[in-house]
């Protein structure tokens, strides 16, 4: 297959970007470069199956060739990068959505989704099951995220209906593993880094709130089950161990070995307070389900982090998230 895929200088893009590659695909990625960060990509400098492109899919988007698939990774996942860029967030769940659909629509190609559990917002049922509509506040500050994704679902199966487009939508619960960004916002980069710097690590409430942690290697093959073999309909893919924020740090602190201590902040707004996935549907219809425990996942994750720490990358990024 020629395979288009947006975002794919991003945490999941370019690991996806790897998998096609690897099972012999052609792949041409798009980003401008907003999260995505194009060292994620700097070891397929040579590879002459793989092209990249940067630019921006929320604008008018024209490449050239036929393509087979259209998968649409490209947004701003992290609370601290859509807090900042919260325009640029809703124009690519909503125009960047249709863009990439009228892509796969031009070429007849299968279209993928990469949606997020943020869709179920603070949920009132738990596990989160597909058939789930949520409890989402529309108009509090991570609306543009959460509205962006529950938008561009909605569209994708606007073109399955209308367009009998071949459609596909996952519902990526929280992942973690090598290529995140350094000061991406995200609890796991934020615990990782402030313990291998020697800073406090910040623990929001009471620590009692929970997620699912999903190492990216069992992400990305779930991911690419789906693509191959799922449905139309939403998929959960995501790990269904469960852990509070507090269990989470105290790993963290213990892995690293670091002499960091644990302080307290208020919530965020709207953060909810609970999260794990039902992944029934995946483990029957894909034959899928995480094997990678949590512990370790972060062994190799903090390993990945450890040679970044004062690294100009890093240093790139956090003055990025200041100015």
């Amino acid at each position: 297959m020629r395979v288009l895929i947006t975002g794919a200088a991003g945490f999941l893009g370019s690991h996806l970007v790897d998998r096609f590659l690897g099972d012999g695909h052609s792949v041409v990625g798009l980003d401008n470069f907003i999260t995505g960060h194009p060292d994620n990509l700097a070891h397929l400098a040579n590879e002459p199956r793989f092209e990249l492109i940067r630019h921006d899919i929320s604008t008018f988007t024209y490449v050239p060739g036929r393509f087979d698939a259209v998968l649409h990774l490209a947004s701003l996942a992290s609370p601290v990068d859509y807090l900042n860029f919260p325009i640029e967030t809703l124009k690519v769940g909503s125009l960047g959505t249709l863009n990439a659909l009228g892509i796969a629509k031009a070429n007849g190609a299968r279209f993928f989704l990469a949606s997020t559990s943020e869709v179920y917002g603070d949920p009132t049922v738990h596990p989160q099951v597909e058939s789930y509509w949520g409890n989402v506040n529309p108009i509090g500050p991570r609306s543009c995220y959460d509205e962006s994704k529950r938008f561009a679902e909605a569209v994708t199966m606007a073109y399955h209906r209308e367009h009998r487009l071949d459609t596909r939508i996952v519902r990526i619960f929280n992942t973690y593993g090598p290529r995140m960004q350094p000061h991406d916002g995200r609890v796991v980069t934020n615990f990782i880094v402030q313990a291998l710097t020697g800073e406090p690590l910040t623990v929001y409430g009471d620590g009692m709130q929970t997620r699912s942690f999903c190492y990216v290697d069992d992400e990305i093959e779930g991911l690419y089950r789906l693509f191959m073999k799922g449905d139309h309909l939403p998929t959960n893919v995501g790990n269904p161990g469960e852990f509070t924020m507090r269990q989470l740090a105290d790993v963290v602190v213990e892995l690293t070995g670091t002499s960091s201590r644990i302080v307290t902040k208020p919530l965020p707004a709207d953060d909810p307070r609970q999260r794990q996935p039902d992944i029934t549907k995946a483990r029957r219809e894909l034959g899928w389900e995480p094997r990678i425990p949590l512990r370790e996942g972060l062994v190799r994750t903090i390993e990945y982090f450890r040679p970044l720490i004062g690294s100009p990358r890093m240093k790139a990024r956090a003055q990025k998230l200041v100015g």
